[in-house]
């Protein structure tokens, strides 16, 4: 077991080697958002007057904000706000996506042509924008946000699973569960639905990724996550507003942001082309 284990291993980091630094990336991230309470050095909301806008050093490794409170800290907590955005933003697209998607798919005709012009419709307006417009009438909050991001990024994921399911219903095995009589909510959760999980995991890693930069943007304009609550977009704001002052304000979540977000798309191009049978019959 171990042998094969440790082939697999060295397969992966040989045919795939930038998604296994995406996926590292991605442990060490999740690892570091859940292990915060024990590993932050500080509280994150404890306001230290005597060390207000402190660079960074042995005492404090990333430094202190406007009213002294460790950077280090506040970033290992606002990775758990962050990912659980993505996290939960991404599983009420998925299931939104993944019904209407499926519905299309295998429907057909007056169906499909009806939730297609829909999410069509939807397209039609900026994402960020429609966010924005959105949380702008609801009181700024985590819940409010995980909820607009997942109701506002469904469309993507739609069209894809309906592309698929227009496919696999005229596979073989699909018409022969047909002429078996099996019935069409068994057929597409047990026989199409399993056969287009990889290109819906592949666009879900995506969209995490995606979930994090809008919880961010929306942070950093005042609509996200609301001070104290640390998030890696409202470090950013205080560090925009003394950018000369404390470099690191701005450089530390931005890194942050960055190699998250780099880790999640390394990650999901990486699964896109295991997933590919044109890439490569490996």
């Amino acid at each position: 077991m171990n042998a094969m284990l440790n082939y697999l291993l060295k397969d992966l980091l040989k045919h795939y080697p930038l998604m296994c630094l995406g996926g590292i990336i991605v442990l060490v991230v999740s690892l570091l958002a859940l292990l915060a309470p024990w590993i932050a050095p500080y509280d994150p909301s404890a306001i230290n007057v005597r060390d207000m806008l402190q660079p960074p050093s042995s005492t404090h490794w990333c430094g202190t904000d406007t009213l002294g409170r460790d950077i280090f800290s506040r970033m290992l907590y606002g990775a758990r706000i962050s990912l659980s955005v993505g996290f939960v933003a991404v599983g009420i697209s998925m299931l939104i996506g993944i019904a209407l998607g499926a519905i299309a798919g295998y429907a057909g005709g007056y169906v499909d042509t009806l939730l297609m012009r829909l999410t069509d419709m939807v397209l039609c307006f900026p994402t960020f924008f429609l966010i924005l417009a959105v949380i702008a009438f609801l009181e700024p909050s985590i819940w409010n946000i995980m909820i607009v991001i997942g109701l506002t990024s469904w469309m993507g994921v739609t069209r894809l699973v309906r592309a698929e399911f227009l496919s696999l219903r005229e596979r073989e095995f699909s018409l022969a569960a047909k002429s078996l009589g099996v019935a069409p909510l068994s057929l597409i959760m047990r026989y199409l639905l399993p056969n287009a999980m990889g290109p819906i995991l592949v666009s879900a890693v995506l969209g995490i990724a995606g979930a994090v930069l809008v919880e961010s943007g929306l942070s950093f304009l005042g609509l996200g996550v609301q001070p104290p609550d640390p998030s890696w977009g409202n470090i950013l704001t205080e560090g925009k507003d003394n950018l000369q002052l404390a470099w690191w304000l701005s450089l530390f979540p931005g890194l942050a942001i960055l190699i998250t977000v780099l880790g999640y798309n390394l990650l999901g191009e990486g699964l896109r082309d295991m997933f590919d049978p044109k890439q490569n019959n490996r």
